[in-house]
């Protein structure tokens, strides 16, 4: 859909400006190490630096690992780390400590509880999705249906409307993400979870735009397991460690399928034979990472410090400050708006469309203002509340409307694919 001219209200960066001087989330921004100059508009791919996370590493580093050896296992209490920051991760999505611990990527994940839900519903064999899931998760439900076989398949809706029909017909597990990767259009979690309840299939959401960035209460809206990563709103660095979240109503009955030594009951007595923990710890499967786990508990610390709510009321005031202004500022320059208007069903983020949205994301880069860019023609523009200030999103406007008047997108230099985009 194209961007509309603006209404009879225009914004000023001065009343940007005074907003940032009320901002009750203005002081977490200096807890974050940001280059001079940039406009970080990323955070929904990957977070940034937190200051504490330097102090984290010389710690595990030079202390627990180089001092303390073998025995920072249980001195630095090295063993326990995956269900200490699970129960942390916890708070941020509504869940109970000993709902959740933080293993592997978000994809072994959810491999995992793919392999637990279906275990539960024997006899369906229908993994139900939509087409514009995220890719890994369309490829692990792919790769499972192909491995068990017996009539298993995944079944792709294109419409959220054509959920409840899918789910009519022998579903097992809904499989969704709850903040789409690509546009930003976020789902009802309570009210798509209590259908599937109600056609008798089980639910797993993937929360890896949602944490750290909207609301989410997986206990209140009955949800039966959840995955998700912490290297985007929860800052925890590149290729941070997931987490995976089981109800505890199916914790001594969920089968994964990855029975590793660590989600051993007794890991330590080396038994011949595997017993799984009775709890959240059989969806662990070998030892940590517990250099990038520990540097990880940094951003999500912070994310404790301030309120989901706050975070929410100022990633709202974000993007409706973005869109007002490229309504204002841009509006006879050929983008348009792929996220969903009504912000009650965005993440957040904003998605802008162009034909030539590569090159226009590779100049904006180039000027310090870093979004990033998804297949087909899509701009990405995340909004971090806990470092990024109104007052950027003006300038980050005034950036693109540049870019895009000069068309300066159009050197050489930026349609040269590079491997990540």
């Amino acid at each position: 859909m194209s961007i509309p001219s603006p209404g009879d209200h225009p914004i000023d960066r001065a009343a940007l400006l005074e907003r940032d001087a009320a901002d009750p989330l203005a002081a977490f921004r200096d807890a974050f190490d940001l280059p001079d100059g940039l406009i970080y508009l990323d955070g929904n791919s990957l977070g940034a630096f937190p200051r504490r996370a330097r102090e984290i590493a010389e710690r595990v580093l030079l202390q627990e690992w180089r001092d303390g050896l073998i025995r920072s296992w249980n001195d630095a209490d090295w063993f326990t780390l995956p269900r200490r920051i699970g129960d942390k991760i916890a708070q941020l999505i509504g869940a109970d400590a000993g709902e959740v611990v933080m293993a592997d990527s978000t994809s072994v994940n959810l491999f995992k509880v793919l392999n637990a839900a279906l275990q539960l519903r024997p006899g369906r064999k229908n993994i139900v999705s939509e087409r514009d899931n995220f890719p890994t998760d369309l490829y692990m439900a792919e790769g499972l249906a192909q491995m068990r076989g017996q009539g298993h398949q995944l079944r792709l809706v294109d419409r959220p409307e054509q959920i409840g029909a899918a789910l009519a017909e022998d579903c097992a597990v809904l499989m969704l993400t709850h903040v789409n990767y690509r546009d930003g259009r976020m789902h009802d979690m309570a009210r798509i979870t209590r259908l599937a309840h109600q056609n008798g299939a089980l639910v797993i959401w993937d929360l890896a735009h949602s944490a750290g960035a909207v609301p989410v209460d997986l206990k209140a809206c009955d949800v039966d397991f959840a995955v998700g990563c912490t290297y985007k709103y929860l800052n925890g660095g590149p290729g941070a460690p997931a987490f995976v979240y089981a109800a505890r109503r199916w914790q001594l009955t969920a089968e994964q399928p990855l029975s590793g030594w660590w989600g051993h009951a007794t890991p330590f007595t080396f038994d011949t034979g595997y017993r799984p923990e009775q709890g959240i710890g059989r969806f662990l499967v070998g030892s940590p990472p517990i250099v990038s786990m520990a540097i990880a508990e940094a951003g999500i610390d912070l994310m404790l410090e301030a309120t989901i709510a706050q975070v929410r009321a100022k990633s709202l005031l974000l993007g409706a400050s973005f869109i007002a202004l490229v309504r204002q500022e841009c509006a006879d320059l050929d983008l348009g708006l792929a996220s969903p208007e009504d912000a009650d069903v965005r993440g957040s983020q904003v998605s802008l469309a162009h034909p030539q949205g590569y090159a226009i994301m590779q100049a904006l880069a180039a000027r310090g203002v870093v979004g990033d860019y998804r297949e087909p023609g899509i701009l990405r523009f995340g909004f971090a509340p806990l470092y990024l200030r109104h007052a950027d999103i003006w300038d980050a406007v005034a950036t693109i409307k540049d870019v895009m008047i000069t068309h300066e997108w159009e050197l050489p230099q930026f349609s040269l694919r590079r491997a990540v985009t």
